[in-house]
């Protein structure tokens, strides 16, 4: 009897010091892995897989990639639950739709204010801008525009009624977007189209509508050789694009901010819609596109 107790004490000691070690190695690769998310468009796919890049081959932290989460707004709710850690965020948006403050359109006063903000209601860090201002725009076929004579927004505000625009959802519902934007320019269009960011650029593309919301950075507005009516007014608030990361993760990863800062600065409003235009026009691999660039510029060592 006593044996057989014995080995039931041993077996339970076994079993607890399993389960123990267990918990504890789930427990450590949870604390050593960073969550990257992005929104649901080919830029963001594309940049989740830059700061990925960075952070797994600067520093020894496991990195979850979340590319394709939604719009502004569920990746922004992510960031403020800690579901994400890391987002690469534009200025303006951060600013009007996170935030709800009015249009600034001095980029360093729009970076200071939302640096405050997410700083004192989320607990987040904004670094420097990476060198790109991907704004919101208006495009419209470049023969067209031209036979009409339209070239900024207050010329297209007399045409407007007799045309068709297409438009993503999420712009339709943002505080700098379509509502916001009618009054301002005296725009309203005969018939507004709600679809997903490409099927905005095709439907441009196939004479399907006459003007599409568009973002400034991306590929497909010189390929299919669309033109950009000009914000004449200055509706728009300046969309530099920035990593932002929760401090918490900053805390238990201290080697991160190092990593990160070596984007800062580094890609231009040509170098991001070149590679925007790779994966969109050309069918590469966001992933691909994106370790290619950073190799490229020294960023990363090539395997």
């Amino acid at each position: 009897m006593n044996m057989k107790k014995n080995l039931r004490k041993i077996s339970t000691g076994l079993l607890a010091f399993v389960l123990l070690f267990t918990m504890a190695a789930c427990t450590d690769s949870s604390q050593d892995t960073i969550v990257v998310g992005g929104k649901d468009f080919t830029e963001q796919d594309i940049l989740v897989h830059l700061v990925s890049e960075v952070i797994e081959d600067k520093t020894d932290i496991n990195v979850e990639r979340k590319p394709y989460l939604g719009g502004s707004s569920v990746v922004a709710s992510s960031m403020q639950t800690g579901d994400v850690d890391i987002m690469v965020e534009y200025t303006g948006t951060g600013l009007m739709s996170v935030l709800n403050m009015d249009a600034i359109n001095n980029p360093a006063e729009v970076l200071e204010t939302v640096r405050k903000g997410y700083e004192d209601n989320f607990d987040i860090k904004w670094l420097e801008p990476l060198g790109f201002n991907n704004t919101f725009a208006l495009t419209m076929r470049k023969d067209m525009a031209e036979e009409m004579g339209i070239k900024n927004l207050s010329d297209l505000s007399q045409y407007a009624p007799e045309f068709t625009f297409a438009s993503t959802q999420e712009f339709l519902e943002r505080s700098d977007g379509y509502d916001s934007i009618k009054p301002f320019y005296n725009i309203e269009f005969k018939e507004v189209k709600g679809m997903d960011p490409g099927l905005c650029y095709t439907a441009l593309k196939e004479n399907q509508v006459d003007v599409s919301i568009s973002f400034a950075t991306d590929g497909r507005i010189p390929a299919f050789d669309f033109v950009i009516l000009e914000d004449d007014k200055q509706f728009f608030p300046p969309y530099d694009a920035s990593i932002i990361v929760r401090n918490d993760a900053l805390t238990s990863h201290p080697e991160l901010e190092d990593a990160l800062k070596l984007l800062e600065g580094k890609i231009s409003d040509y170098e991001m819609a070149s590679m925007n235009s790779r994966v969109d026009i050309d069918r590469e691999d966001a992933k691909i596109v994106a370790r290619e660039w950073l190799i490229e510029n020294g960023i990363i060592n090539a395997d």
